[in-house]
């Protein structure tokens, strides 16, 4: 039957939809700006099953945030530190090795890791760290690095980009999450992340993650000092880099936390924000296979809700999650497989364990297989 909107304008986007015709930057603008949260959720639902029918994924993963040291003083980030902080840390090699197999009784699939940008932590240092989780760990999927950290690698190296990933790919890198894409416009960066790479670093960093062989992830961060036409900037840029690559596996809204950061007068985001960067994303976002509802930003119950709104998949059980926590998250800090299974079940869809790259996983209590 066919639907009723009450934003009469999303018609013509409802008939490209329904007719698998990508969408222009100008639709992108005008389903930001409806109100009409429904609707724009009903064309990302239909083409959310299209692409995975009922369908949720999940993996059991555990986060390492290495160090929070970091040269950087982004208005965005409540996670970094100076290195003469009281309060900042840097784990050895050995307390790294140690905390991945720590506070988890289930086999993880992969280890997502990341941190800051440290003043005297080396290349080498990191391909140590890597090449020891692999000698411990062989069957966990690494997946460590934003593009930010590698090119402050490369750059503290005196290497190129190419290099340098080719580097962390030999100890044992086998993906890249997307963080620290932020937004890509230079005016918002100028404010909230001046001290990062631009946005056309960030793509070209990428570029050449994704043309040495490496998957990655991509990100975008809302709800700060952005509009709506930066937003969908962004998306088209991120589209035009997987019509060239074909590199992305999936895409993750963020929602900024304000808390604890130079930018703690912003209000917070809402579930209608929420679900509208969702549903936006999977309409946009056309040849980009899955998009994640990450629930320790946006929270157990909107993750579930996501699963109607155009997300596939709800993220892993984390184990502990420092970043976002550090400027003020509320939600847990982990969740168990059993937690997962019950969230997808209660929202309507059928839970599908996976691997980082979306491969079947088969479970026994104590270990893993990834079904090829």
């Amino acid at each position: 039957m066919q639907p009723s909107f009450e934003d009469r304008r999303l018609q013509p986007i409802l008939e490209k939809v329904q007719a698998g015709v990508r969408l222009s930057y100008d639709d992108g603008v005008a389903l930001y700006r409806s109100s009409d949260l429904l609707a724009v959720g009903y064309m990302a639902n239909l083409v959310r099953e299209r692409l995975h029918a009922d369908l949720t994924y999940f993996n059991v993963n555990r986060h390492i945030n290495p160090t929070d040291v970091c040269v950087a003083s982004c208005r965005l980030c409540a996670f970094g530190k100076r290195a003469k902080d009281p309060n900042a840390y840097t784990m050895s090699l050995e307390q790294v090795w140690e905390v991945a197999g720590l506070g988890y009784r289930e086999a993880v699939s992969e280890f997502h890791i990341v941190g800051g940008l440290h003043p005297e932590l080396g290349l080498e240092w990191f391909c140590q760290m890597l090449r020891g989780l692999k000698e411990r760990y062989p069957d966990v999927h690494l997946k460590a690095f934003t593009m930010v950290e590698i090119a402050y690698l490369a750059q503290r190296a005196k290497l190129g980009l190419r290099e340098t990933l080719l580097q962390l790919k030999e100890a044992g890198m086998d993906s890249m999450p997307g963080g620290g894409a932020e937004i890509f416009c230079d005016r918002i960066r100028r404010i909230i992340c001046d001290h990062k790479i631009d946005g056309n670093q960030w793509i070209e960093t990428a570029r050449i993650a994704h043309q040495v062989g490496l998957k990655t992830n991509c990100t975008m961060l809302y709800g700060h000092i952005e509009n709506e036409e930066d937003r969908v900037d962004h998306l088209v840029r991120l589209r035009a880099l997987q019509e060239e690559t074909g590199g992305f596996v999936t895409f993750i809204p963020l929602a900024f936390h304000p808390d604890n950061t130079p930018l703690r007068h912003i209000a917070k985001t809402t579930g209608f924000m929420d679900l509208k960067n969702i549903a936006v994303a999977r309409l946009m976002l056309d040849n980009i296979p899955h998009i994640k509802a990450y629930w320790i930003m946006m929270s157990e119950r909107i993750a579930q809700i996501a699963q109607r709104f155009g997300a596939d998949d709800i993220d892993g059980t984390v184990v502990e999650e420092k970043i976002y926590h550090d400027a003020g998250a509320t939600t847990s800090q982990s969740l168990r497989r059993e937690d997962l299974l019950r969230l997808i079940r209660e929202a309507g869809r059928q839970p599908m364990e996976r691997d980082t790259l979306y491969r079947p996983v088969e479970r026994t209590e104590t270990t893993f297989t990834v079904l090829v």
